[in-house]
């Protein structure tokens, strides 16, 4: 795959104060943010509103988990709110999953989380509760749940994003985040990629955090991924 990802900027941030200083800082370079539960919890469906205003698209990162009929009701709601994106677990199942799917309706993107990217496999392993024998494979267990249930995508780790994409080509559009340029302190992501393994894989979005919001000077920070990402 050789066309360029979307980038999405995370707004990891703790309130609309620090989303709103970043968002400033970088302007129109960037069009596309991650909203999470940090910020979400603290500000609630005020920062999606405000972010709509100012003309960006939002990625609401929930990672939904529940029976299917609340999650069917929370993903009514993001559609509501006109977010391009929400995830949800696939550790949910097909059901929940399908029911997330009708909830988004056309508007909402469901992507489907496969294995965290903060897990290497002995933590996957643990946190499912049996040996998993490889990643990869997990990741396409999920990835078959999320193009039977009609989900937009899967989030991935850039490793197995490739086999994603080999598998299901426009089927199913990869989400990666983990996006590296360099040393990053006090990391808690185990599989990490840089912006041109993330293109050559073949990720639809990438999600840009520490490596543009912890820079010095933010702006040519995501000037220089946006370039790598070409």
């Amino acid at each position: 795959m050789s066309s360029r990802p979307q980038p999405i900027i995370a707004l990891d941030v703790p309130s609309a104060t620090e989303a709103r200083a970043l968002v400033s800082k970088l302007g129109s370079r960037a069009d596309f943010y991650k909203v999470g539960l940090q910020l979400f919890t603290a500000e609630g469906p005020s920062v999606v509103d405000w972010l709509h205003a100012e003309g960006k698209r939002v990625f609401l990162d929930l990672k939904l988990h529940d029976i299917p009929s609340t999650v069917q009701k929370a993903a009514a709601n993001a559609s509501r709110l006109k977010v391009a994106l929400l995830t949800i677990h696939g550790q949910g199942g097909d059901a929940m999953v399908r029911a997330a799917v009708e909830g988004a309706g056309a508007t909402t993107g469901v992507l489907v989380v496969t294995v965290l990217t903060s897990m290497d496999i002995a933590l996957a392993s643990a946190a499912l509760g049996h040996p998993l024998t490889s990643l990869g494979d997990e990741v396409l267990r999920l990835a078959a749940v999320a193009a039977g249930a009609g989900a937009h995508g899967v989030v991935c780790a850039g490793a197995e994003c490739g086999a994603v994409r080999a598998k299901y080509a426009e089927k199913l559009q990869p989400l990666v985040p983990g996006i590296r340029t360099g040393a990053v302190g006090n990391d808690d992501q185990s599989r990490v990629v840089t912006p041109e393994e993330a293109t050559k894989a073949g990720a639809a979005y990438v999600v840009i955090g520490r490596a543009v919001t912890a820079a010095p000077d933010p702006a040519v920070a995501l000037e220089g991924v946006l370039t790598r990402l070409s």
